[in-house]
């Protein structure tokens, strides 16, 4: 046991509960309509972080519920149509999951790259979302903005990678 100080344990709790409420806490805070100077905060995807931090981790039956709880819950805050950010963070998910082995080993911009064509590919398939449900095109400089800002978010995913990313010895 002594060897294994700095670790950390993959307990659920640990890995999945505490970094949901983590972004949900940072959901509500950055949804407060507070403007300066004309200016609101942006409105950056949290979950998304999890979304492609839990896929590199590990595989888990439990990841891919946790991120449909966060969807339904950021089409609640957001008011937009329910199951429609759930979609597409299991589409973020899934493409992190995919992409699993060619990412193992890589530097940390690669990993960027990868989190950012994530985060692409599942603003596109919501964009195409919205754009199906509402028959109107959603604007695009915004989901630009929200995009710029939720990829700006990727130190968060590789620190919740480096904490638990070798907590399985499973997965080495």
């Amino acid at each position: 046991m002594s060897g294994s100080r700095g670790m950390r344990g993959l307990e659920p709790w640990r890995w999945l509960g505490v970094p949901m409420l983590q972004a949900l806490a940072a959901t509500v805070l950055f949804g407060i309509p507070l403007r300066a100077f004309g200016l609101q905060l942006p409105e950056p995807v949290f979950p998304m972080v999890l979304a492609f931090a839990w896929a590199v981790i590990r595989p888990s039956i439990l990841a891919p519920f946790a991120i449909l709880v966060l969807g339904l819950l950021l089409d609640i805050f957001w008011g937009g149509p329910l199951g429609l950010w759930a979609l597409c963070l299991l589409i973020a998910y899934g493409v992190a999951f995919t992409g699993r082995s060619m990412m193992a080993g890589q530097n940390r911009l690669i990993l960027w790259a990868w989190y950012a064509l994530a985060t692409a590919i599942a603003m596109g398939a919501g964009y195409l979302f919205v754009m199906l449900d509402s028959r109107a095109s959603p604007g695009l400089v915004p989901m630009a903005w929200q995009f710029l800002a939720t990829i700006v978010l990727y130190p968060f995913a590789q620190r919740l990678i480096d904490l638990f990313e070798d907590a399985d010895v499973r997965f080495r």
